[in-house]
């Protein structure tokens, strides 16, 4: 008798294994919650990018900050001209006591656009203004990346 009831006819495995899978409708209901959450969830982290490309430009203005104080000790004075952060990697002719290169290379800011470098400074006239034109690739718009503190 055990071995009557071990063996079963081949309908009732196809019942058995029909009984153990998922429907249609439970899979559409899945699919379904699945998209509710992700239409919750992914605003909250869109904006996420976009602040770490500021913390990026950031950072790199930071990065030059130090390289151009360097510079300074280094030759009595910070990048002046059109050469400007140009000048950190390659010894400008007038430069004397220049011992670089101060950087390996003058990255582009997170957006792909050039920073900007003025010496003397509109903002800081005792050094340099050295900013990022923001996601908006203007200058002098709300999202610029400064290295001097903006007034609102």
């Amino acid at each position: 008798m055990k071995i009557r009831n071990r063996i079963q006819n081949p309908e009732s495995r196809i019942q058995n294994r029909a009984a153990r899978g998922f429907t249609l409708i439970e899979l559409l209901l899945v699919l379904v919650i699945l998209g509710i959450l992700a239409a919750i969830v992914v605003p909250k982290f869109g904006g996420r990018t976009e602040q770490a490309r500021v913390a990026a430009a950031q950072t790199q203005i930071a990065g030059f900050k130090t390289a151009l104080d360097a510079f300074e000790v280094d030759t009595g004075s910070y990048p002046k001209g059109s050469a400007g952060l140009q000048d950190l990697i390659q010894q400008p002719r007038d430069a004397q006591g220049w011992k670089g290169p101060y950087m390996n290379e003058i990255p582009l800011d997170p957006w792909q656009h050039p920073y900007v470098y003025v010496c003397p400074g509109r903002n800081n006239p005792s050094s340099y203004d050295l900013y990022s034109m923001g996601p908006d690739g203007r200058e002098g718009t709300e999202d610029d990346i400064t290295n001097w503190a903006k007034s609102r």
